[in-house]
């Protein structure tokens, strides 16, 4: 009787632990909890032909100011000259007005460079704001709540990708969301979407399947100013050391 009693209350152990694994290799609701998405961006640089259609198509889906100097993706034109000089302008010549580099015949090279917040992993715009108006989503993304961010700034000085500004009728900071509006629809950022080139790819890291999942398991990849430790999740192939 002891024997049975002993073997009854350990095939009760066993059963009990086994439970929960049978429901996980079964594919019960257990073992199938949804992880949670990363988005994160791709950028192929020696696709990119500099058009801009990026920047306007960001400005008309995000209500960008469209005055000089707001912006929440810019273009970058960098050309590395021989004797070891690099010049850096932005492609709106507003901003920046055109030099003759073009034909200038010590230019060693020449290419675009999108530039847009980088989505950190460990953003420190969100460690400094005061009043927690940033913040990051589930999904990774940074974003600024209108209603509490008080303009002070301390973000926008803490960003060192220079990625954020002072709205000039809110008053409050702005930046680039991935177009969070967009992709929780399960739609493609602006930028993303009228790029001809498809120079930008936009995905979940999350998932194996995920556009930006093959494109840096088929290219090699880097982020911007990787010293920084803040994890960047805009990632660039081709990108040339000159770059920063």
């Amino acid at each position: 009787m002891k024997r049975r009693l002993f073997i009854s209350r350990l095939l009760g152990i066993v059963l009990g632990l086994l439970g929960p694994l049978s429901g996980r290799l079964r594919g019960s609701p257990a073992g199938n909890a949804a992880t949670p998405k990363r988005f994160g961006m791709g950028i192929q640089i020696d696709k990119c032909i500099g058009c801009g259609r990026c920047v306007d198509a960001c400005k008309e889906e995000n209500a960008v100011p469209q005055e000089p100097f707001y912006f929440r993706t810019w273009i970058e034109r960098y050309s590395v000259k021989a004797d070891g000089d690099t010049i850096v302008q932005n492609i709106d010549e507003r901003i920046t007005p055109p030099r003759e580099v073009e034909v200038d015949r010590d230019v060693l090279r020449s290419f675009f460079v999108p530039k847009l917040c980088n989505q950190c992993e460990n953003p420190p715009c969100v460690q400094v704001c005061p009043v927690g108006a940033t913040f990051a989503t589930p999904e990774g993304i940074v974003l600024v709540d209108d209603k509490r961010c008080i303009g002070c700034r301390y973000c926008i000085q803490a960003c060192p990708y220079g990625a954020r500004y002072l709205h000039p009728v809110k008053k409050t900071a702005d930046k680039c969301t991935f177009c969070y509006h967009r992709v929780t629809k399960g739609m493609l950022p602006a930028c993303v979407e009228v790029c001809p080139t498809q120079a930008r790819v936009f995905g979940d890291l999350s998932s194996t399947a995920s556009p930006l999942t093959r494109f840096r398991r088929m290219n090699k990849t880097a982020v911007l100013k990787p010293h920084l430790n803040t994890e960047p999740r805009v990632y660039y192939s081709d990108l040339d050391g000159e770059v920063r």
